[in-house]
């Protein structure tokens, strides 16, 4: 996801937005340690869009 549709979002999107993608990211995570997950590039995407929204956050103020 980038930045712009990222700004485009309120503060209760975003936070729903970073609780999407921390659970995504926890689901890969074991897909990886038990040999299931096929494309291993997808947490590093999870992993840089979950900064793209804590930035966000940061930037308005509403840090968690």
């Amino acid at each position: 996801m980038k930045a712009i549709e990222l700004r485009a979002k309120d503060t209760a999107e975003l936070d729903k937005e970073l609780l999407d993608l921390r659970r995504a990211q926890f689901s890969m995570r074991m897909q990886a340690a038990t040999q299931q997950l096929t494309n291993h590039s997808q947490i590093g995407k999870v992993r840089k869009d979950i900064a793209r929204v804590k930035t966000i956050l940061c930037e308005r103020g509403a840090t968690k």
